[in-house]
């Protein structure tokens, strides 16, 4: 359990958060939210005791174990597999002692690294590394490369794949989907749902936060308030209590009205003086509710398009990549045919490093095509926003500079007023984009292309940087407008808001996808997966020769196979049931009895729940 009692922190000389009175239980999973700046990253640092409170404490176990993922990752030269299973420190030094033993031949130090390693269940460590890998979208080829061969962005999936693999009773993610793509987040989405600990979960993705959530802790106004239940149901409970307040601030307005009105009548007549002072003294003694102050609701738009033809753009028998220096080629995807045409919403689904963004490169014209043909009508005008869009933008230069270079002539007051319908109000259109949040840059990025009123929008991962708010917006904004959009997001919720078709990039191919996201999901869950990782048939194997009086083997008895998927899902709805049960505060209560034994209860159920899996499994493989 983590207590605070009457914390407070500060970041220089402004104050993040106050008077926080709250305590978090074994178990739970907590998604932790709030505007930018409120405090959460440095929440989870005071967790960590990297910074100290301000006033007051924080209480967190001395024995709890705590995971997190590293900010950055130095240029290793271990193998992407090493450095994940070097999150299981005891394990991986196990492992390191069995090797350096064998290249030594002390057989005596072979076997006492044998008997670690059985102690500390260490014999599939590799195994469980190498699944976190292929979760987070890295092929069995790319598994023995070094980690300074890995970019910026699969380097943060390295740091979240090591976290995974460190053991701990607490988990402290801090924004982990922002570079993953949807097949790894939905595969996340499920790691974390058999993850046994205590999970406080920082995310922007209110579809990620509401399959994981029992608690939402809001940050907001300098203090912290908790709920239970997921973000929706934050939503609703933040709503209430929204009303409630207003109505007991305006009940009281009313009492402070009347008896004020008593007290300037009479407060000078003698038989009524006595009176006039016992109702001074209610009125010093009212709680002083606060009204509701409005948050200002954050609306966005995308300007009707000057032309809107029927048939916007087109690739025929395209193949899509990137011609060589050398003048070789590296295709990407074959035979790619797609037509856009106005009112079209595609999202393009697939794991990172498919070709989603080469797709959309190709749709662009960026990228010239391979072969084939790309095709778009003259009043064509699109919209463009890349994953490399929002670190463009020129330093030392303001919206309005920005704005500017795309609108010459246009008077400095109608740029101020585009500006400020973006959010960029008075001064702020000034300002230098150096000192701008990633938000506040991605936001002027989509400003700057709704500018040029276009009528078709390519968007690769827009909301990476945005807060719940602005992505709320943007949906609004995307569903209201007119053109047609491709989108490549890993949002749930924005995808589901904005796109009615989707498309499947993977395997050098793209191809729509018929369904919709909860089928893809679990579509996705329930493949055939190839060693690589990629989705598709396994390569038949040459059968081996059988020894002569071997039998072949057997196929799984179906009655068999069905009574073990009867059991896996038995056993899953139990242990929905014990986390519904975990997630009420009144288990808690009398010193948290109740709840010790449910989580005994839980840890013992989630390990038949293991074995009936493989049992399954084992089964399925022969069926």
């Amino acid at each position: 359990m983590i207590s605070f009692r009457n914390f407070a922190l500060r970041r220089g000389e402004r104050l993040l958060l106050s008077n926080v009175d709250l305590a978090l239980h074994a178990g739970w999973r907590v998604g932790v939210i709030g505007r930018n700046g409120t405090g959460k990253s440095s929440l989870f640092a005071a967790i960590r005791g990297e910074v100290e409170a301000d006033t007051g404490d924080i209480e967190v176990p001395a024995k709890v174990r705590i995971a997190s993922v590293a900010q950055e990752t130095p240029a290793l030269d271990d193998t992407a597999l090493d450095f994940v299973l070097s999150g299981d420190a005891e394990v991986h030094d196990a492992i390191q002692a069995e090797a350096n033993a064998f290249a030594s031949e002390d057989w005596e130090a072979v076997a006492e690294a044998h008997q670690r390693l059985e102690m500390l269940n260490g014999y599939d460590a590799s195994a469980r590394a190498g699944k976190l890998l292929h979760g987070l979208g890295f092929s069995a080829d790319t598994h023995g490369r070094p980690v300074k061969a890995f970019s910026g962005g699969w380097r943060v999936r390295l740091n979240l794949a090591r976290a995974l693999m460190t053991p701990s009773d607490l988990l402290l993610l801090d924004e982990p989907t922002n570079h993953l793509d949807l097949d790894a987040v939905l595969w996340l989405e499920q790691w974390l749902l058999k993850y046994p600990g205590t999970l406080l979960l920082i995310s922007h993705d209110r579809e990620f936060l509401d399959g994981l959530s029992t608690h939402t802790l809001h940050l907001h106004d300098g203090r912290a308030k908790l709920y239970t239940g997921d973000y929706t149901a934050f939503e609703r409970q933040r709503a209430e209590h929204l009303r409630q307040q207003q109505i007991a601030h305006e009940k009281e307005q009313a009492e402070r009205a009347h008896l004020q009105s008593f007290i300037d009548r009479f407060k000078a007549k003698a038989s009524k003086a006595k009176q006039a002072q016992s109702r001074v003294k209610r009125l010093e003694k009212l709680a002083g509710t606060e009204a509701v102050r409005v948050e200002r609701a954050l609306r966005i738009e995308f300007p009707v398009p000057d032309k809107l033809p029927h048939a916007l753009l087109r690739l025929a028998d395209a193949e899509c990549g990137y011609a060589l220096v050398d003048g070789g080629q590296t295709k990407i995807l074959d035979n790619v045919g797609f037509i856009l045409e106005a009112g079209d919403r595609v999202a393009l689904l697939g794991p990172n490093g498919a070709g989603k963004s080469t797709l959309v490169k190709s749709l662009v014209g960026e990228l010239p095509l391979l072969a084939g043909e790309r095709s778009g009508h003259p009043d064509l005008r699109i919209g463009y926003f890349a994953q490399h869009t929002v670190e463009s933008l020129r330093e030392g230069a303001s919206p309005i500079d920005h704005l500017g270079e795309i609108a010459p002539g246009v008077a400095t007051q109608v740029l101020r007023d585009f500006l400020g319908k973006w959010n960029f109000p008075g001064n702020r259109a000034f300002e230098s984009v150096d000192s701008f949040s990633g938000g506040e840059r991605a936001r002027l990025a989509l400003a700057l292309i709704a500018w040029r009123k276009p009528n078709v929008l390519l968007l690769d991962e827009p909301t990476n940087h945005l807060d719940l708010d602005m992505r709320e917006a943007l949906a609004e904004a995307l569903a209201d407008f007119d053109g047609a959009i491709v989108l490549v997001s890993h949002d749930r919720h924005l995808i589901g808001l904005v796109c009615e078709t989707f498309w499947r990039v993977a395997d050098g191919h793209a191809q729509p996808f018929d369904g919709d996201l909860d089928e893809y999901a679990a579509w996705l869950r329930n493949r055939d997966v190839s060693a690589d990782g990629r989705a598709g048939k396994r390569k038949p194997e040459p059968a081996p020769v059988p020894p002569p009086a071997a039998a072949k083997p057997r196929k799984a008895n179906p009655v068999k196979l069905a009574q073990a998927e009867a059991r896996v899902a038995e056993l899953e709805a139990r242990l929905k049931a014990l986390d519904e049960a975990l997630a009420d505060p009144d288990v808690y209560v009398e010193g948290g009895k109740r709840a010790s034994e449910l989580t005994g209860e839980r840890e013992a159920l989630a390990a038949r729940l293991a074995e009936a899996e493989a049992e399954w499994l084992a089964l399925y493989e022969t069926a």
